[in-house]
């Protein structure tokens, strides 16, 4: 694992021991990671790639979806399987870390496409209900909220558990090297603290009917 930007003396690895549980869940935290950009070089697929990176170390089991190739939303059947690869990791995940650039002052289409492909309901089961859920935006200039804003208002309308804290990355483009990895800075260390909380929070709640 690849975190040359991280202190490792810092890091308190979340157990259900330290936060006061009893009994523990038999696997990992089950986390789900989306960005919202296709390109090359995306810098929200970036900072979500280094944010699975640190959830490992923290306990964490990670998968990461890349919307590329996903249709627009209504303009192909359910059971299309970019589609379907989404959905089924949803039903999978206990927590998630959304991630989007701003773009025109909101989040991109590309990441609004694939909330837009998860329903509030698939039979009897809400697929997000009661998740925790983590959000960020990288930003091409100065520093903004407007996205993370918007996501924590997604969040709640699909009835997840959004964690105080988040991300937002401005001047993004200086803050990886040419591997793709993020430069050790004071946006790097609030990178690391959401990711702990999320893990902290996502052992609390977990299994618990919401």
């Amino acid at each position: 694992m690849t975190l040359p930007s991280l202190n490792h003396a810092l890091i308190d690895l979340p157990t259900p021991e330290k936060l006061g549980l009893h009994t523990a869940s038999e696997h990992k935290p089950r986390i789900l990671l989306l960005y919202g950009s296709t390109r090359e070089r995306s810098f929200s697929r970036l900072l979500t790639e280094e944010a699975a990176r640190l959830l490992e170390l923290l306990g964490a089991e990670t998968r990461t979806f890349n919307p590329s190739g996903l249709p627009l939303p209504d303009d192909a059947s359910e059971s299309h399987a970019k589609v379907q690869e989404l959905r089924d990791l949803v039903l999978w995940s206990e927590a998630q870390v959304w991630c989007s650039p701003e773009r025109h002052g909101a989040m991109s289409g590309v990441f609004k496409s694939q909330i837009d492909w998860i329903p509030l309901t698939l039979g009897a089961i809400r697929p997000t209900q009661g998740k925790t859920l983590a959000v960020m935006q990288v930003c091409g200039g100065s520093q903004s909220f407007n996205v993370v804003n918007q996501l924590r208002v997604l969040g709640r309308w699909m009835r997840m558990f959004t964690i105080p804290n988040q991300s937002s990355v401005p001047k993004a483009y200086l803050e990886f090297d040419q591997a793709g990895l993020m430069k050790p800075s004071a946006y790097y260390d609030r990178l690391v603290d959401v990711m702990e909380e999320l893990v902290k929070f996502t052992i609390l709640l977990r299994g618990r009917d919401m």
